[in-house]
C-alpha cells in the first residue's frame, strides 16, 4: 500500500474548495507510526478546527486515534479510541464504550477528517469482501467505481474512485492514488484534494455528482412505481385543508400526473385499474418544505416523507437546474422544486453560492438574471451590503420577485422590512436586532452564539413591538426554521437531540452519534441554562408573532425529511392545533406560491401529490411519521420498500396493492 503502509516518513496536503473557493486546508504528517492531522476551514463565517494524532499498527490501523478542536458550529470536540490486547475503547460526544471484537474491525471516528476515508479504505481492500464491521456499530463496504486521471503541477497520474457505505445514509465519495494515499474526497459541492490539483475541481465534483446520480437512479427504477393505468385507491379519508378535518371514507382515483375522481367509498372498480387498499387511513396532500438547499442526496428521502414540494432558498444554479431536469423526467426522485435566487456580498466571510457581488450594480444585475431563468424569489444573505438593498428590493419586486433573506450585517430587521423585505428568513436574524450592538458581525458564529443573552429580553419592550409592528403593518412573513434553532440551541452530548428522539432508533450507526451531539460549544452550567433559556425565548418570540398576525412559514434549513416532520410539530408551540398545521403545510403553501389551482388540497384536477397514512393527524401530528405509501405526479412509493437502501429500518408497512392481472 505504499509509503503509508509501510510506515515511512511523509507528509500530505489537501485544499477545501467550496463552490469553487479555497476555503481551507487539510495537512497531514507521518513520522514513522504517528500521524498528525491539521484541518481547518471556514466557509459562510464557520467550519471545523480540528487536530488529530493517530498511531498506527503494522497493518497501518490505527491503535490511538485523538482528535480534539471544534466543530462548524463550535461544539467542543475530544474524541479518542485505543485497541489494547483485543479490546476496543472509545469515547465521543455520546459517551464512553469498549467492545471485543471477535475478528478485523475498524473504528470510525465521530468527528475524523477526510483523510479516514483512505484509512477505511485500506483496510477494507485488504479483505476478501471488502466489508467489515464497524465500532462503535454496523459495517462498513466498499466498492470501486472506476480509474480516472488527473493532472495537477506534479504532472498526470491515475487514480481509483470508491464508495464507502455503512456509517451513513449515503455513502462516501473518494479517490486513491496507486499507492492506497488518498488523493481526494468529493461531494457534489465540495472537494478536498491534493495541493496541486486544485484544477481538478469542477471536474471532482462532477463525478460526485455522477455517482450519486447513478445511485439514485437505481433506486428511482426500483422504487418508483409508474403504472400506466388508472390506481383506485380504496377506503381513505381525506384531509381537507379548508375545514381543517377528515372527510367521511372516500375512493381516490389516479390517472397519469392527475387525480381524476374523488368518488364514495364504496365505487365500483373499473377494468383494467390497480387498487391500493387505504385500510381506513388518511390521505394527506403532499407537504411543503419551504426551506431547502436541495441536492439529489435529500430528493428521494423528501418524497418518503411526504414533502411533494420543496422551496430552495439558494443553490448553485447549474446544479439545480440539472435536478430539476433529471426529477421532471422521472430519472430521479424529487419533490417539484420553487426556485429562489441566492444574492450574497462578496467578503472573506462569503457563502460561496449563488451570486456573489460586491456592488449595487451587480446586486440588481443578479435579481435580473435570476428573472430571466424562472426564479420565484431572490434571498438576500449575511455580507450584502446593507446600503444595496432598497435599490435591489426595488429593482426584483418591479421583476415580479419575491424578496426574502437573512439581515445582513451592520444592520437590523427594521431596516430591512422599511427596505421592502417580504419575507424574513430565520427567527434569529430578526431577535438579533434585539440584543446586538450595531458593530457586531453576524458574518461569524456570532450569529448563533450571541442567542445566549435572549433570556433576558424583555419580549414587550419597545424595540420588540416595533418589529413586530412593522412586521404586521407591512405583511411581512418569516420564516423561522424553528427546527434548526432545537437542533442549535438544545442539542447536547450524550444525549439523543430532542427532534430526533422519534426516528432515531431507525437510523444508521453514524446518524444514530450525530443526534447525541452538541451543535454549540456548552462548555459549563451557565451556557446550558443560557442556551435552554434562549429557546425558551425563540418560542415565545415565534408564538407572540403568531398571536399578531404574521404569517409563520414552515422551513428547516436541514434538508428536510424527518426534520421537517419536527418542524410542524415545534408549531404546537406557537398555538397551532395539529389541523392548522398541516393546512399551513399543505393548502396555505400552495397559496402563498400560487399554486392552490393545482396543488395543496386532494381534489379532481390537481396532481396527485399526497401520502397515506394510517392514523388521524389532526388528533396526533405525530402521525404523519409512519407514511405507507406516497404519490408525487401520479408516481407512487412505498417507504418500507426504499429506506432499507439508505440503511434505514422502515416506520410502516406497504398497503395491499392489486395490479389488474390480479383483480
Amino acid at each position: 500500500m505504499g509509503a503509508q503502509a509501510q510506515g515511512t516518513d511523509s507528509q500530505e496536503n489537501f485544499t477545501v474548495i467550496i463552490g469553487g473557493t479555497n476555503v481551507g486546508h487539510l495537512d497531514v504528517v507521518r513520522s514513522g507510526d504517528t500521524v498528525k492531522i491539521d484541518y481547518d476551514y471556514k466557509n459562510n463565517g464557520r467550519g471545523p478546527t480540528m487536530k488529530e494524532e493517530l498511531k498506527l499498527d503494522a497493518k497501518g490501523m490505527p491503535v490511538a486515534w485523538k482528535i480534539t478542536g471544534n466543530s462548524t458550529f463550535g461544539n467542543a470536540i475530544n474524541e479518542s479510541f485505543a485497541m489494547q490486547r483485543g479490546t476496543a475503547r472509545w469515547t465521543d460526544s455520546t459517551g464512553s464504550g469498549t467492545a471485543k471484537p471477535k475478528g478485523p474491525a475498524i473504528y470510525v471516528a465521530q468527528e475524523g477528517s477526510p483523510w479516514a476515508a483512505g484509512l477505511y479504505a485500506r483496510a477494507l481492500l485488504a479483505d476478501d469482501d471488502r466489508s467489515l464491521p464497524a465500532l462503535p456499530g454496523g459495517a462498513l463496504s466498499l466498492a470501486e467505481l472506476e480509474k480516472v486521471n488527473v493532472t495537477g503541477t506534479g504532472g498526470a497520474m491515475t487514480v481509483t474512485a470508491y464508495a464507502l457505505s455503512g456509517n451513513d445514509l449515503d455513502p462516501g465519495y473518494f479517490l486513491l492514488d496507486d499507492t492506497g494515499a488518498l488523493f481526494a474526497a468529493i461531494s457534489p459541492r465540495a472537494v478536498f484534494v491534493r495541493k496541486g490539483f486544485e484544477g481538478e475541481d469542477i471536474r471532482l465534483r462532477d463525478l460526485a455528482v455522477k455517482y450519486s446520480t447513478d445511485r439514485f437512479v437505481q433506486m428511482q427504477a426500483k422504487g418508483a412505481n409508474n403504472y400506466k393505468a388508472p390506481v383506485r385507491i380504496t377506503n381513505v379519508r381525506l384531509f381537507d385543508p379548508i375545514t381543517m378535518a377528515l372527510t367521511e371514507p372516500k375512493t381516490v382515483i389516479v390517472s397519469g400526473k392527475h387525480i381524476s375522481a374523488v368518488l364514495p367509498v364504496n365505487s365500483p372498480a373499473t377494468e383494467g385499474e390497480v387498487i391500493i387498499d387505504g385500510n381506513g387511513g388518511t390521505l394527506v396532500p403532499g407537504l411543503y418544505e419551504m426551506h431547502g438547499h436541495i441536492g439529489q442526496e435529500d430528493a428521494m428521502l423528501n418524497i418518503l416523507a411526504g414533502i411533494t414540494s420543496v422551496r430552495d432558498m439558494g443553490n448553485e444554479i447549474d446544479v439545480l437546474d440539472g435536478l430539476i431536469e433529471r426529477i421532471d423526467t422521472g430519472v430521479l426522485a424529487g419533490p417539484r422544486i420553487t426556485k429562489s435566487g441566492f444574492i450574497e456580498g462578496k467578503s472573506p466571510f462569503s457563502s460561496n453560492n449563488g451570486k456573489l457581488v460586491t456592488s449595487e450594480r451587480e446586486a440588481i444585475d443578479a435579481a435580473r438574471f435570476y428573472a430571466a431563468r424562472d426564479f420565484q424569489a431572490i434571498k438576500i444573505y449575511n455580507s450584502m451590503n446593507p446600503e444595496w438593498i432598497p435599490a435591489l428590493v426595488k429593482e426584483a419586486k418591479a421583476l415580479g420577485l419575491h424578496v426574502m433573506g437573512h439581515v445582513p450585517a451592520f444592520t437590523n430587521a427594521d431596516a430591512m422590512i422599511a427596505a421592502g423585505y417580504d419575507e424574513m428568513t430565520h427567527i434569529n436574524q430578526v431577535m438579533l436586532g434585539w440584543v446586538l450592538e450595531p458593530q457586531e458581525d453576524t458574518r461569524t458564529l456570532l450569529r448563533l452564539t450571541a442567542l445566549k443573552r435572549l433570556p433576558g429580553l424583555d419580549l414587550e419592550s419597545e424595540k420588540v413591538n416595533r418589529t413586530i409592528n412593522a412586521m404586521v403593518a407591512n405583511k411581512v412573513t418569516i420564516d423561522p426554521t424553528f427546527a434548526i434553532h432545537e437542533s442549535l440551541l438544545l442539542a447536547r452530548n450524550g444525549t439523543v437531540s430532542p427532534g430526533m428522539v422519534d426516528y432515531v432508533d431507525h437510523m444508521p450507526t453514524g446518524v444514530q452519534r450525530s443526534a447525541k451531539q452538541a451543535w454549540s460549544n456548552i462548555a459549563n452550567a451557565q451556557d446550558d441554562k443560557d442556551y435552554r433559556g434562549a429557546f425558551d425565548k425563540v418560542a415565545a418570540t415565534i408564538k407572540k408573532m403568531h398571536d399578531a398576525g404574521i404569517f409563520l412559514i414552515p422551513g428547516t434549513d436541514m434538508g428536510g425529511s424527518f426534520t421537517y416532520h419536527r418542524e410542524l410539530e415545534l408549531y404546537r408551540n406557537a398555538g397551532m392545533t395539529p389541523a392548522q398545521i398541516l393546512r399551513r403545510a399543505t393548502y396555505d403553501m400552495a397559496e402563498y406560491l400560487d399554486q392552490e389551482q393545482s396543488l395543496g388540497s386532494i381534489e379532481k384536477g390537481k396532481y396527485a401529490d399526497f401520502f397515506l397514512i394510517q392514523g388521524d393527524p389532526t388528533k396526533d401530528l405525530k402521525a404523519i411519521k409512519a407514511i405507507r405509501m406516497v404519490a408525487k405526479d401520479g408516481v407512487f412509493y412505498y417507504p418500507s420498500e426504499v429506506y432499507p437502501e439508505f440503511g434505514i429500518k422502515p416506520f410502516a408497512t406497504k398497503p395491499k396493492v392489486k395490479l389488474p392481472k390480479e383483480s
